[in-house]
C-alpha cells in the first residue's frame, strides 16, 4: 500500500517533508529563463523548458534529503499542453531518483468524469489490446466536497494498483474556515471529511497502521491538527502551510502519532525560491533549495522523533 512506501521512505531519510514543485516563471533563476527562451522564445514552449530544468536541478539536489516531491498541476496547466508534458516528465523522473510522488490536482467531480480522472492520474487507460499509463503518480489530492462518490473510483483505483490519495479537510488557507468550521448536524465540515477519510481506508491499513485514504490538514491550525490526529487514528496527513503561509515546526508536530509516522509535511516557495534570498542571482539555486530542505528537516525533528 503507497502510504507504506512514503512512510518507508520517510524512515530511511529521518525526513518527514514532501517539497512541492510549483514553479512561475519569475521564480525561475534568469540564467535557466534566458537559455530557454533563447531556443524557444518567450513562449509557452520556453516557460516549459525552462520549468523542466528547473524541476530537474531540484529533484537532482533534493533526492537524497526529501522523501517526496508535490507538483501543483496549476502551474503546469497554465502552459498548456507543454506544461503537461513537463509534469509528466517532472513525475517519472522523480520516481527515477527514488521519490515519492504527490500529485496535487484537487480534483472532484462523480461518476464516469472521476473514474477517468483516476485512471488519468494513477491507474491507466484502455487503448485496443493495451493498458496505457499516463501520469503514473503515487498519490493525488481530492476535493470532497460533491461528497463520497467523487471520491469511490480513486478508492477503487488506488486499491487495484497500490496508490493513495488526500482528501481535503482542514486546509491552510485563511477562508477555510468560511465553510469548513461550519457545523454540520454533530460535526463541523472539516471533522465530515476527516471521517470521511477514515472510512473509506477502513480495512486497508499497511504495516504503520494507515489506510490508502489519508487527510490534508493545515499547519496554520495546530489545534484542529492536535484534534484530528487524536479523532483519525488510522488517516495519513498532508500537512501544507509550513514556512511562507506561517506554519512551524512547533504546529506541525501536532501531525504525528506517537512513534513520529504518519504525516508529511509540505513546503514549496521556501525551497523552491531559497534562492532568491543567498544573493548570488540564482547560481546556486540547488544548494540553496538543499539548505532549506536540510533546515525544514531539522527544524521539525526538534518536535518530532521518528520511530
Amino acid at each position: 500500500m503507497s502510504f507504506d512506501v512514503l512512510q518507508k521512505k520517510i524512515i530511511e531519510k529521518r525526513n518527514p517533508t514532501v517539497a512541492g514543485l510549483d514553479p512561475k516563471p519569475e521564480q525561475i533563476p534568469p540564467h535557466i529563463l534566458k537559455m530557454a527562451c533563447d531556443q524557444y522564445g518567450e513562449t509557452l514552449a520556453g516557460a516549459a523548458e525552462a520549468v523542466w530544468q528547473f524541476n530537474r536541478g531540484l529533484i537532482d539536489a533534493l533526492s537524497d534529503v526529501v522523501p517526496a516531491v508535490k507538483p501543483q498541476s496549476a502551474y503546469y496547466e497554465r502552459l498548456g499542453w507543454r506544461g503537461m508534458e513537463v509534469m509528466e516528465r517532472t513525475i517519472s523522473y522523480a520516481q527515477e531518483r527514488g521519490l515519492f510522488v504527490i500529485a496535487d490536482v484537487k480534483r472532484g467531480d462523480i461518476g464516469s468524469t472521476a473514474q477517468a480522472y483516476a485512471d488519468g492520474w494513477l491507474g491507466e487507460t484502455q487503448v485496443g489490446e493495451s493498458a496505457c499509463s499516463a501520469f503514473h503518480a503515487d498519490c493525488v489530492t481530492l476535493n470532497g466536497y460533491m461528497g463520497s462518490d467523487t471520491v469511490l473510483p480513486f478508492v477503487d483505483t488506488c486499491r487495484k494498483y497500490g496508490k493513495c490519495l488526500f482528501l481535503l479537510a482542514k486546509t491552510s488557507n485563511p477562508g477555510s474556515g468560511e465553510l469548513q468550521n461550519l457545523t454540520a448536524g454533530d460535526r463541523l465540515v472539516y471533522q465530515l471529511l476527516g471521517d470521511m477519510a477514515e472510512r473509506l481506508g477502513a480495512g486497508t491499513e499497511g504495516d504503520y497502521g494507515y489506510g490508502l485514504a489519508g487527510a490534508v490538514t493545515g499547519a496554520t491550525y495546530p489545534e484542529e491538527l492536535r484534534e484530528l490526529r487524536a479523532r483519525l487514528p488510522h488517516t495519513f496527513f498532508l500537512v501544507p502551510g509550513y514556512g511562507a503561509q506561517g506554519g512551524t515546526a512547533e504546529d506541525v508536530q501536532y501531525a504525528f502519532d506517537r512513534k513520529g509516522c504518519g504525516a508529511v509535511v509540505n513546503a514549496s516557495r521556501s525551497i523552491m525560491c531559497a534562492w532568491q534570498k543567498t544573493g548570488k542571482g540564482g547560481a546556486d539555486f540547488q544548494e540553496a533549495a538543499r539548505a532549506a530542505a536540510e533546515a525544514m528537516r531539522d527544524a521539525i525533528g526538534q518536535y518530532v522523533t521518528i520511530l
